[in-house]
């Protein structure tokens, strides 16, 4: 699987929404990119993207700025990616048979892949970013 530096931003920024509480303020896109190392042009992009597929909000002014559309927990890892690489691409087609029984493996690789990434929430990829507390 290739993740684009696109789509690895984008989760970036989308984790760093994930981690603000809905009562803190918009988060900017400043700290965002000074906190992740994302150039702060490309995340202007980025972020109009996740906006355009109703995965963040924005707020005008000078207390503006970003917060998830909805909960991290209704938000999945693969939303994100499509969002900003598109939808998968479909197969290529041939009649060799050689071809096919490949093509069917990678088929199979897809559609793994694409369950997992569905399945994974946004919030359960925030809680695992979080400092654990060890009791002894």
């Amino acid at each position: 699987m290739k993740i684009s530096a696109k789509a690895e931003y984008a989760c970036l920024a989308i984790l760093a929404l994930a981690r603000r509480r809905p009562v803190d303020p918009p988060i900017r896109i400043r700290e965002i990119s000074e906190n992740h190392g994302i150039p702060e042009r490309y995340l202007v992009q980025i972020l109009l993207q996740l906006k355009g597929a109703g995965l963040v909000a924005s707020t005008r002014g000078a207390s503006g700025g970003y917060r998830l559309a909805r909960s991290a927990a209704s938000i999945s890892l693969g939303e994100v990616l499509t969002a900003i690489d598109g939808p998968d691409s479909p197969p290529r087609e041939s009649s060799r048979p050689a071809n096919q029984v490949l093509a069917s493996v990678w088929e199979d690789v897809r559609i793994a892949e694409r369950s997992v990434l569905d399945k994974t929430t946004i919030a359960q990829l925030a809680e695992r970013t979080l400092p654990h507390e060890w009791v002894i």
